[in-house]
């Protein structure tokens, strides 16, 4: 064979393989995965409905878009409630929303929300990030083929809106409140009739007098809703709802799916968004109660002594028979939960809340 022929020849199978490379590293390079994410929140509100959004265009742009991320508020494509089976049942990839929404399916659900007299926002997140929080958490949506991640963080929220002043524990008698979770039954044992409904449904309910009180959020999210047009005493802060979070949930078995840097990018845009909530509530909270108290008349007030021992007791109660529950997953929870929090107070209180005392007490620039 002539040296030309064996270069030709040469060249042509290299030529093949760029040619082949040519066609395959573009259906790799453009592969492209659209997923649906439906939320519990109105689209554009304030911290949660924002947050849901920013969380999908993160993972959307950090990933290229290779992994696009489709949002659908509350009602679009599911109701508000049935957005956690909406990915269960594959109707959607993913979902935004609250733990305690779920707690019908696990009692245990509730542990990663906000529990009664339990762990401010910073705590929680220690025992989730730190302290066997997110194993159990992955043991608990084991059950339900999902998968969760805190998404936000509201911080400590507000007590809620009355129609009428509360001056002793009797004034809860009777009293129709929208408040879920283990929150929700800590007022049904002081007296309340407990109602849990989707945030955009709250203010039909109370301007139609379904409700004669009600929680959502705080200042920054209640200002939205126009609460204050119906109920003027604002009640602050909450003792069952002291460090909210919101969950990110992905359908389990499409998350295993994802190539792995993708896995990561959700899993880190979710631990960036629960950082960027907090900080979004904590600045526009108090203005919010500024423009709720200067120009719409509201009243901040703040919890009778009586409510609070009579709260306290009754969630020592409720949790207990948690700790105490045949459910062996809910009682791990529990534990896990309890545990970390009899560690992680004696932070809180002794170094925060000392300095906190000592800056109101000493300290006004």
């Amino acid at each position: 064979m002539k040296r030309r022929d064996v270069i030709k020849k040469g060249l042509m199978g290299a030529g093949g393989v760029a040619a082949a490379a040519t066609l395959s590293a573009p259906a790799i390079a453009e592969e492209r995965i659209t997923w649906r994410m439906v939320t519990t929140w109105p689209r554009n509100f304030p911290g949660l409905g924002v947050g849901a959004q920013r969380l999908a265009n993160r993972i959307t742009e950090m990933s290229g878009g290779r992994l696009t991320v489709e949002v659908y508020a509350a009602g679009e494509l599911v109701p508000a409630l049935g957005a956690f089976d909406a990915v269960i049942e594959g109707s959607a990839e993913m979902s935004h929303g609250a733990a305690y929404y779920w707690q019908n399916k696990s009692r245990a659900t509730s542990f990663f929300t906000g529990v009664p007299y339990g762990m401010t926002s910073r705590e929680l997140s220690a025992w989730i990030r730190y302290m066997g929080g997110q194993e159990i958490w992955d043991e608990v949506y084991d059950q339900f083929g999902v998968k969760g991640f805190m998404s936000g963080d509201t911080g400590t929220q507000a007590g809620g809106w009355f129609r009428k002043e509360l001056n002793s524990l009797a004034d809860i008698d009777g009293v129709r409140f929208r408040t879920p979770g283990l929150g929700g039954q800590v007022w049904e044992r002081l007296g309340a009739t407990v109602v849990n409904m989707a945030g955009g449904e709250i203010y039909q309910a109370l301007q139609s007098g379904a409700l004669d009180a009600a929680e959502f959020v705080g200042p920054y999210n209640d200002l939205a809703l126009g609460f204050y047009q119906v109920a003027k005493n604002y009640y602050m802060p909450s003792f069952v709802e002291p460090g909210l979070a919101t969950e990110a949930v992905v359908n389990k078995s499409k998350f295993a799916a994802l190539p792995a840097d993708l896995q990561k990018i959700v899993e880190y845009a979710c631990q960036a968004e629960y950082d960027q909530v907090a900080s979004d509530f904590y600045a526009n909270d108090p203005i919010a109660l500024q423009t709720l108290v200067n120009q719409h008349g509201v009243q901040v007030r703040y919890f009778p002594e009586d409510i609070l021992r009579a709260g306290a007791e009754a969630a020592k109660d409720i949790l207990g028979e948690l700790r105490n529950s045949n459910d062996a997953l809910t009682k791990k929870t529990a534990d896990s939960y309890f545990q970390s929090l009899a560690i992680l107070r004696t932070r809180t209180e002794q170094v925060d809340g000392r300095f906190l005392q000592a800056r109101e007490q000493f300290f006004q620039p």
